[in-house]
């Protein structure tokens, strides 16, 4: 497995840049979503010689300048300077908290039910399949348009040919209940997306789409599984499917 500093580099280094989005770096990353996902600005990667306040006022007003009225900031051990103590000042709200955990591809079985089955994205079908999950379990987020359905299968098959990612499903009785992502970097393979339907939970299907991802990393050469778990839900099955808890990231939202 790759090392500790490897590994925590990497998951700093980790932004999501959506379809449609717009992204802006200077003393941070900012990243405008698309309406399909809520919109608002995702706010990461604090690397600047100004203090705190200068930091996150240029990011509110580059939120302003957007049209956006939500900045959302995900802190991170590597932060210059730390922006949690002015984030709070501003009446920011802590809304979620992720652990960073990894462990080695290899080595470790994910012990998966026997009724579940899990398979690798591919076709249009799939994409509606996966989609249906996202939108039953992520908040704000709309559903595909058939275009989007067309795009993402595209994306999909793009990622899977370059060896650089791809998406899972895991099915109980036949029917799709659960999906994740992962990509391909520098030898690991982030776990991304991951979303079971609530009343397919506690029966594996997770667990699927896990042990589908993994196998799809050690495929395109990835040695280290990389993934940012909430700590009320997925944390607690993957540090059981032999993953490492290596730190903390939380999140706050700033009306601006």
């Amino acid at each position: 497995m790759h090392t500790l500093d490897d590994i925590l580099r990497a998951s700093a280094a980790w932004v999501w840049f959506p379809r449609g989005s717009e992204h802006e770096k200077s003393h941070l990353q900012l990243v405008r979503h698309p309406a399909r996902f809520g919109g608002g600005v995702k706010a990461s990667q604090v690397d600047s010689d100004e203090d705190a306040r200068s930091v996150l006022g240029r990011a509110i007003e580059r939120t302003r300048a957007w049209g956006e009225r939500e900045l959302t900031f995900w802190t991170n051990a590597s932060d210059r300077p730390d922006l949690e103590d002015e984030l709070r000042r501003r009446g920011a709200r802590h809304v979620d908290t992720v652990a960073v955990l990894a462990r080695p591809i290899a080595g470790i079985p994910i012990e998966v039910p026997h009724d579940v089955t899990s398979e690798i994205v591919r076709t249009a079908d799939q994409v509606r399949e996966l989609d249906r999950i996202n939108v039953a379990v992520w908040e704000h987020q709309n559903p595909l348009s058939e275009r989007g359905v067309r795009e993402e299968v595209d994306e999909n098959a793009a990622s899977l040919a370059s060896g650089t990612g791809g998406r899972v499903l895991a099915r109980l009785d036949g029917l799709a209940v659960s999906t994740g992502g992962c990509t391909v970097a520098d030898g690991f393979v982030r776990l991304w997306g991951a979303a079971t339907l609530p009343e397919a939970r506690g029966r594996g299907a997770y667990r699927a789409v896990l042990d589908g991802r993994l196998r799809l990393g050690v495929e395109m050469g990835a040695t280290t599984a990389l993934v940012k778990g909430r700590i009320s839900t997925s944390a607690p099955i993957l540090a059981r499917a032999g993953f490492e808890h290596l730190g903390d990231e939380r999140g706050y939202v700033l009306t601006v």
